[in-house]
């Protein structure tokens, strides 16, 4: 797993060079430059998706963990739910 410094530089990389293109095609239209500008707007996407992802994990830790911890709740609220209907 990447660390959040490498998702981040990498995103600061990849939104520079789209501002780069944008500024550029401002120029005129040019089909290379505009499947880059749209391939680096994908990979943007992407690597937001990672970090929000990787904050995740850093917060509340393994998505196994959570979901057991959400069946256990879940658990434990239906047999309460029981309890005070008997």
């Amino acid at each position: 797993m990447r660390t959040m410094k490498n998702i981040r530089e990498e995103l600061e990389r990849a939104v520079e060079r789209r501002a780069e293109l944008w500024h550029e095609l401002g120029d005129g239209v040019d089909p290379a430059k505009s499947a880059e500008a749209a391939e680096l707007s994908k990979q943007i996407d992407e690597l937001w998706a990672e970090a929000r992802a990787l904050r995740v994990y850093d917060r509340f830790g393994p998505s196994d963990a959570i979901r057991a911890r959400a069946r256990a709740e879940e658990r434990l609220e239906r047999d309460s739910r029981r309890l005070k209907a008997a």
